[in-house]
């Protein structure tokens, strides 16, 4: 097997296990740690610069890699707007909207299967051909238009949640009996 085969699969496991970790945390309730969302919101708009930098190479990508950022600043939007929000003694929650989290997670994986196994069929054919080495095959727009979407929606999320997390929580008023 070729080294940057093996790279690949390895590198991919990897993610895999990552993926794996964050979408067992992703969904139920959870504490709101306004230092970890910070941390996210800051690592997700690096993120997004540097997808931008690369993909302004080419205007196709760009594009792409702006209209997935869109939809996922709307999905995001939604998820915000259907998340639960609450506070307890022992803090303030937070609940998720499983579907609109579903939704971006399960593109997330098919897109990368998909660029996983294009990426791998590439590599095969370029070193059937090249037996020294083959290199990477270029970033489809479909590559940037789901990253563009992945980014967008974890930033503009954790920033959204972080915000509602900040304002006095809405106590229902009190039932008069009588």
């Amino acid at each position: 097997m070729h080294a940057n085969v093996i790279v690949l699969i390895l590198v991919a496991a990897l993610i895999g296990v990552r993926i794996y970790l964050r979408v067992r945390r992703a969904f139920g309730r959870q504490r709101v740690k306004p230092r970890r969302l910070t941390v996210r919101i800051a690592l997700f708009a690096v993120f997004g610069v540097l997808a931008i930098l690369l993909a302004s190479a080419e205007l196709r990508t760009l594009a792409a890699l702006l209209a997935g950022g869109a939809c996922g600043a709307a999905l995001a939007g939604l998820g915000v707007r259907h998340t639960r929000f609450e506070s307890t003694p022992e803090g303030r929650f937070y609940t998720p909207h499983t579907y609109v989290g579903l939704i971006v997670t399960v593109s997330f994986l098919l897109w990368m299967v998909y660029d996983f196994l294009d990426v791998y069929h590439q590599l095969a054919v370029a070193t059937a051909v090249n037996p020294h080495g083959a290199p990477l095959p270029p970033e489809s727009p479909l590559t940037f238009a789901i990253s563009g979407t992945f980014i967008a929606y974890y930033f503009a999320y954790s920033l959204g949640v972080l915000r509602r997390s900040r304002q006095p929580a809405i106590t229902p008023p009190a039932s008069e009996t009588g």
